[in-house]
């Protein structure tokens, strides 16, 4: 291969492997509208947020608390806290989304979320989700880190009509 042609190829291969590892957009079904309204909502302005609520994750994989009430139109700073020793996650979503995520993260362990309604956080480490929930009804999270949610680290948004 042509020296100058080596470094353009590194490149295109590098960007068609990503392309391939990020095709499913958000992992439920590959449509990623993360600033449309979405069957959970969408992202919120933190600004506009009119509570906050902690989560704290440990290593019995539980949520603290894992049942939440917030009502239909409200915008939720969610303060995620790892408390425990390994990484665990924070996903928003659907159950057949949080299902399907499931199932990438058991290909992709290590996979990192660049995502609004999803926060990853080593041992110790604290970050947050700012969401708008537009539409009464349920929304599930879980942690999607390989074994995690099999052993019961999930929770439930109740959100009320308004």
């Amino acid at each position: 291969m042509n020296n100058n042609l080596f470094p353009k190829f590194l490149a295109l291969s590098a960007l068609s492997l990503s392309a391939t590892v990020f095709a499913g957009g958000n992992h439920a079904g590959g449509h990623s509208h993360d600033h449309e309204d979405s069957a959970i909502g969408k992202p919120g302005i933190a600004a506009k947020a009119s509570r906050s609520i902690t989560v704290e994750m440990t290593d019995n994989m539980r949520f603290t608390p894992s049942d939440i009430k917030v009502k239909q139109g409200e915008t939720v700073r969610f303060i995620v806290k790892n408390n425990g020793q390994v990484k665990h996650e924070l996903s928003l979503g659907t159950q057949k989304e949080l299902l399907e995520h499931l199932e990438v993260m058991k290909k992709f362990p290590d996979m990192e979320h660049d995502e609004p309604s999803k926060v990853t956080l080593d041992p110790g480490k604290q970050g947050e989700i700012i969401w708008q929930f537009t539409k009464a009804g349920t929304v599930n999270f879980a942690c999607l880190m390989p074994g995690h949610y099999e052993s019961g680290m999930k929770g439930m948004i109740k959100v009320g009509k308004k």
